[in-house]
């Protein structure tokens, strides 16, 4: 039996890691902010119950091979008649209901917490961020700051940020894996999350919900900055990012995989995706003819590129997509590093 021991310890670390596609870095068990850190909490209590689970159970089955396994000296030996041990029973069926108590209490405490600003941040003013989804980007909107980013977002540290997140077309889901859990994005609906990042630092972000061929190249950064430098940037992008219009809102949204972008007034003036009788941007014509536009973005921000307007208007094609040069100009300096 002790022999047995190190086998029935690695074995549920082995499947983790299995199921993991042997991936050793995982993010979430690396958490960056209060948020992530209540949700690790939440997975490690459940692992640690599945444990005892998985190492009781190997243990009492192989005592039970052990223990009644066919010997010479009980070949011809037979079991009497037996009707059941309420004990045991009892013991047996109340094991099962006492461990989905001690997971259900700690998970629905901790669902009810993370719908609320985290507790050490509590003395600090969130700021609102508006996520839209589109396929396949993701638009922030700062209705304080009056400013309007694709592809990345700029948030101070140590502060808790409320995103409110829904969608211009199909439902999207909205997770930074380092920084909190995932919540979906659905059109003419609103959902709220709240995330935080403990230090200055750039964290990836994704669509976990399959929607579609370019689902899974639809990221965007997340970049926690300390709060002078945050407020360099908002004031850097008032001054010199160009202002969004109706019209260039309305192409943004075309299903296309775009670079990073950064502008002035937000899309908040003229049409709301929360509201249920708002415009839905599905676009099916593109969809039918072009698949998925372009690729994901690996420049930096593009707002100071003086050609911007006459790239993408040269580059229009007769189903209203973009062609493959427009998504490779979208370059420049990402301000915020």
């Amino acid at each position: 039996m002790k022999s047995l021991k190190p086998l029935m310890i690695l074995l549920p670390l082995s499947l983790l890691l299995f199921l993991s596609g042997c991936e050793t870095n995982m993010v979430v068990f690396e958490p960056q902010g209060p948020v992530a850190r209540s949700i690790t909490d939440l997975i490690n209590w459940s692992l640690i119950w599945m444990l005892i689970v998985v190492v009781f159970v190997f243990a009492l089955f192989a005592f039970i091979i052990w223990k009644y396994r066919e010997k010479p000296e009980n070949m011809d030996y037979e079991p009497p008649e037996e009707h059941g041990s309420t004990l045991l029973e009892v013991i047996w069926t109340g094991i099962p209901i006492l461990i989905v108590i001690a997971l259900t209490i700690p998970t629905v405490k901790t669902l009810y917490a993370l719908e609320e600003v985290p507790q050490s941040l509590e003395d600090k003013e969130p700021i609102t961020i508006h996520v839209t989804a589109a396929d396949w980007k993701w638009i922030f909107s700062y209705p304080d700051e009056g400013i309007e980013t694709v592809n990345y977002v700029n948030i101070p540290e140590d502060t808790p940020v409320l995103f409110k997140l829904t969608s211009a077309s199909t439902m999207q889901s909205f997770w930074v894996p380092a920084l909190g859990g995932q919540k979906y994005a659905m059109a003419k609906m609103e959902t709220e999350l709240y995330l935080a990042a403990d230090n200055p630092g750039s964290y990836m972000g994704k669509n976990s919900n399959f929607n579609g061929r370019g689902y899974a190249e639809m990221e965007f950064e997340v970049l926690a900055q300390t709060q002078s430098d945050y407020d360099e940037w908002v004031q850097e992008v008032k001054d010199t990012a160009p202002k969004l219009t109706e019209n260039k809102y309305e192409e943004l949204l075309k299903p296309t995989h775009l670079g990073r972008m950064t502008f002035n007034d937000t899309h908040l003036a003229w049409v709301d995706h929360s509201d249920m009788k708002s415009k839905t941007y599905t676009n099916p014509e593109l969809y039918r003819y072009h698949g998925y536009q372009g690729k994901t973005f690996e420049e930096d921000d593009n707002y100071k590129n003086a050609d911007e307007t006459d790239e993408s208007e040269k580059d229009e094609d007769s189903h209203g997509g973009h062609s493959e040069d427009e998504h490779d100009s979208h370059g420049g300096e990402h301000h915020g590093h």
